[in-house]
């Protein structure tokens, strides 16, 4: 049985276990199972060896050893109640704009995702903290609810960003590179939020009372109430960039002024601190066995020459290089209504990553085609947190609303997902909004 057979077939297995339910990470970790039994014909000797050494080989990886300390500091932000600080903080300058409670509602989420990290997080977090002020003020509901849902998607694409680290370990990436490369695309994304919203609300809030107007007084005391995030910010990602911290250092010092802070203006107690770690310990275990689970399957995959087959193909069909990054960005919005994005990050780069790289595209090297099409990737992979009918956002979002169903959220994500595609064309044809930093 060839590569392909063996690929297709494997991966069979994990849409229909996904299809029944089954944790992404256990799914991964059957269907690489069946992978290695149809390329050694059933014998599992070279499985359980396999297994037996996977995980030490993957988790003494140093730079997959800072994702806990990430998430710490976004438990950090999300028990201490940063978020509410970065909501009002927003809202005392642009709140009393037509729309300016939801444009204050994204910039927020920008913010918290500079030291959260993780959308489903960022999307939980703003929904209680911005819905109740959006229903206060008459917003629409498909207005609000999809202000949040879409606005959540920045946890992953400004930095610290989980799948923009394991992107970088699987493609032997530099992390600090990375991270300065989603900073534009990620205010480009706020920005554009921001305009369909302004749009939405001239349609739609002509009659609808605004939000009162802040004195210059209490706008200059909410920027001093949120310095510290920003201070918090600028240490993790100079020090990364100007070479003075490692990895490690910047997200330690990171989640350390963070805790910080959230005791002493957030208020964050013992028990805060307790569900801080538990959160930390779940979400780090979570993440670990999706890893685990990816690396048996691609390592299954791999030796039934699936990826090197495919990148032969691919190559050797004469299609063109736009087309193929066409291809594969559609694949990533279809399987983004299934899985997420740290599953599809995983599943995807070891299989679509050869096949960019055999590709000329733009006259990019080797090393900035690495980086663009991290960033590419990173972006299609954040509108399947938003797609119909599995985005975890929509969900989320549709939870902590008042009385909005799933359809009215999911009608409600339309025009930033039009946002979201116009900002995609735009990196991929301009690479150097990506690579500006570099």
């Amino acid at each position: 049985m060839g590569g392909i057979e063996i690929g297709a077939i494997s991966l069979g297995v994990l849409l229909v276990m996904l299809g029944l339910r089954l944790h992404v990470g256990v799914a991964m970790l059957l269907a690489g199972a069946v992978c290695y039994w149809l390329v050694y014909d059933g014998e599992l000797g070279s499985l359980l060896f396999t297994l037996n050494n996977l995980a030490y080989a993957r988790f003494s990886s140093y730079d997959l050893a800072v994702i806990p300390i990430f998430v710490l500091m976004g438990q950090f932000a999300i028990h201490g109640g940063l978020s509410a600080s970065l909501f009002r903080a927003c809202a005392s300058w642009i709140g009393h704009w037509r729309g300016g409670l939801a444009m204050s509602a994204a910039g927020a989420c920008a913010g918290f995702g500079a030291i959260c990290g993780s959308s489903l997080a960022t999307a939980t977090t703003m929904s209680q903290v911005a819905l109740p002020e959006l229903e206060r003020y008459h917003y629409g509901q498909k207005l609000a609810t999809g202000t949040v849902a879409a606005a959540g998607t920045l946890g992953i694409l400004i930095p610290p960003s989980v799948p923009l680290i394991v992107y970088a370990v699987l493609t032997q990436e530099s992390i600090a590179a990375l991270f300065m490369a989603a900073i534009l695309p990620g205010v480009l994304a706020m920005l554009g939020y921001m305009v369909v919203i302004r749009i939405m609300a001239m349609r739609t809030m002509r009659d609808v009372e605004r939000a009162p107007r802040h004195s210059w007084t209490q706008r200059l005391k909410s920027l001093r109430d949120i310095a510290p995030i920003l201070v918090i910010f600028i240490v993790v990602i100079v020090g990364l960039y100007g070479g003075w911290a490692n990895l490690t250092e910047a997200a330690s010092i990171g989640a350390a002024a963070c805790g910080i802070y959230a005791v002493v203006r957030g208020g964050m107690r013992l028990s805060g601190f307790y569900k801080s770690l538990i959160g930390t310990a779940e979400a780090s275990a979570m993440i670990y066995l999706v890893v685990i689970g990816a690396d048996l399957l691609n390592s299954g995959l791999a030796l039934g020459q699936l990826p090197t087959t495919l990148a032969e193909w691919v190559l050797g069909s004469g299609f063109a290089p736009l087309a193929v990054l066409a291809l594969i960005l559609v694949m990533y919005l279809l399987l983004g209504c299934v899985m997420d994005s740290l599953s599809m990050i995983l599943l995807t780069i070891p299989i679509f990553y050869p096949v960019i790289m055999g590709l000329e595209l733009f006259g990019l090297s080797g090393a900035e085609k690495s980086i663009w099409f991290g960033i590419v990737a990173l972006m299609v992979v954040e509108i399947g947190l938003i797609t119909p009918p599995m985005g975890m956002n929509l969900f989320i979002v549709q939870k902590y609303s008042k009385s909005a169903t799933l359809s009215t959220v999911s009608r409600g994500i339309l025009p930033f997902i039009g946002a979201d595609v116009i900002r995609i064309v735009l990196v991929v044809f301009i690479p150097a909004l990506s690579l500006v930093w570099l």
